[in-house]
């Protein structure tokens, strides 16, 4: 079945709410299964999350869905799955181009056209440190602020001038006290960017 692969749920035509393609109009494939189980995971993997939704789909039915120019693969955690590199290969074969939403824990080798977006989660989550190729391979560093340590945790990784682009996330539920302490940040960081989850604020799926 190597042309199936495990589906939480996919949504078309929405806007990335996050990040360097904020704004942009997508397509969603929420792929299943998570180890990592961030506190504050948004899509449920938080908790156990062993009973969310799963389904088998195939690439096939996957390709008929599209609607938009951009896709995004999130989860969960993409890079679990070994059918990975072949839907990103499909998808683009149409003509799409693809996002990858990743934690950057585990590695694959993808295509070099697809873009990575990293939100490194090894701080809530030691077992699951990123890899060293990770670190190289993004196009964007997505970096969830909650305490506003995040930035020292990861210091040494982040560029402080020019580089990739790096984007600071206030924590959703937590996010009246870490605006602030992103914005101030911002103020010592301003080569950095803001992502508000503009999705959620639109209630937008």
């Amino acid at each position: 079945m190597t042309d199936y692969i495990p589906i939480h749920e996919t949504f078309q035509q929405t806007i990335q709410g996050e990040g360097y393609w904020m704004g942009s109009p997508v397509d969603f494939i929420r792929l299943a299964g998570c180890p990592v189980r961030c506190p504050w995971c948004d899509t449920g993997y938080g908790e156990g999350g062993g009973n969310l939704p799963r389904e088998m789909r195939s690439i096939e039915v996957l390709l008929g869905e599209l609607r938009s120019r951009r896709v995004v693969i999130s989860g969960g955690e993409p890079l679990i799955h070994p059918q990975l590199p072949k839907l990103i290969d499909a998808i683009e074969a149409t003509g799409r181009s693809v996002s990858v939403e990743t934690s950057g824990a585990f590695w694959q080798p993808l295509s070099p056209q697809a873009w990575i977006t990293l939100s490194p989660k090894t701080h809530v989550s030691p077992r699951y440190p990123v890899v060293p190729e990770m670190w190289e391979r993004a196009n964007e560093i997505k970096l969830v602020v909650e305490t506003g340590l995040e930035l020292e945790f990861y210091a040494r990784y982040l560029p402080q001038e020019n580089g990739i682009p790096v984007f600071l996330q206030p924590e959703w539920t937590s996010r009246d006290r870490a605006l602030p302490i992103v914005l101030a940040q911002l103020r010592q960081f301003p080569t950095y960017r803001l992502s508000v989850q503009l999705h959620k604020y639109l209630e937008v799926p």
